[in-house]
C-alpha cells in the first residue's frame, strides 16, 4: 500500500519580484484570509526563495513552485513552471 501512496508535495502560485540573484528568483504569494472573530477579508503577503537553474524567469512573470531539498540557508523551493 504504501507505493500507491503519493508524496505530498506543498505547491504554490506567486509572482517573480525579482530575479537579479543567479539561478534564484523572489516569488510573492498574496493570500485572502478572512479574520476569525470580525469576518473581515484582508491580503497577506510572504516572499519565498526559489531555484531557476536556467534564469529564465524574469519580474512579472506568474509561476508554479513547489517544495525541495534545502538548496541553502533561505532557499528550499524550485520553480516548476510559469502560469499563462
Amino acid at each position: 500500500m504504501s507505493e500507491a501512496v503519493k508524496k505530498i508535495l506543498r505547491k504554490f502560485e506567486g509572482e517573480v519580484i525579482s530575479d537579479k540573484m543567479d539561478k534564484t528568483v523572489v516569488v510573492k504569494v498574496v493570500r485572502k484570509i478572512t479574520h476569525k472573530k470580525y469576518g473581515k477579508k484582508y491580503l497577506s503577503s510572504r516572499n519565498y526563495k526559489c531555484h531557476d537553474e536556467t534564469n529564465q524567469y524574469k519580474a512579472g512573470d506568474k509561476v508554479v513552485f513547489a517544495a525541495c531539498r534545502p538548496m541553502s540557508k533561505d532557499k528550499r523551493w524550485i520553480v516548476t513552471g510559469k502560469v499563462s
